[in-house]
């Protein structure tokens, strides 16, 4: 599926409801993931990029735990996916952790994993290193940038595009900022 050009009104309107922060610490990182497993629902998509200790991890960490996942999450750097499924883990929907890291051809490789059965799936798929495989994603989704900005502090903006999103992230902004 094309991306929304940035003459597309999805684009102006992901634009307008762009959310910019600061986290302070990996727990807090954590915790901007937990709010984020709390307000997803099936089907949800989860891009997160930024380079490596930058908290991608984290924030996934904190997803699965806003999802009710109690078992612990790692990165998935070798073997490309973590499933993790509702009835193994106690997780309210299952969740799906990408790391695209290693694959050098990642959207080709990723398709013969058959990761669009995910994308479609009942879960909540989380991708870490998305940007290598941006022509995968569809249009309807949350981009997690985060950036390095010294030891302990992560830049972090949640990109929405289309409604759902830009309703997850209007609900993420009232419960963690109160506004």
């Amino acid at each position: 599926m094309p991306l929304p050009s940035a003459g597309d009104s999805r684009s102006r309107r992901a634009i307008d409801h762009t959310l910019d922060f600061i986290s302070h610490s990996l727990e807090q990182t954590q915790r901007v993931g937990q709010r984020l497993g709390d307000l997803a629902q099936a089907g949800d998509l989860y891009l997160l990029i930024g380079d490596l200790g930058t908290g991608k991890t984290s924030l996934a960490q904190g997803v699965a735990k806003g999802l009710g996942i109690d078992r612990a999450i790692t990165s998935p750097s070798f073997t490309l996916l973590n499933e993790y499924a509702t009835r193994e883990c106690g997780g309210r929907l299952c969740f799906y952790h990408f790391d695209l890291y290693r694959l050098e051809h990642a959207a080709e490789d990723a398709l013969n994993l058959g990761i669009e059965e995910y994308l479609d799936g009942n879960g909540v798929c989380v991708v870490e290193w998305a940007e290598k495989a941006e022509r995968l994603w569809s249009p309807e989704r949350l981009t997690v940038r985060l950036k390095l900005i010294s030891e302990t502090k992560r830049g972090i903006r949640l990109e929405p595009c289309g409604e759902r999103y830009i309703h997850l992230v209007h609900e993420f902004r009232k419960r963690a900022f109160g506004v």
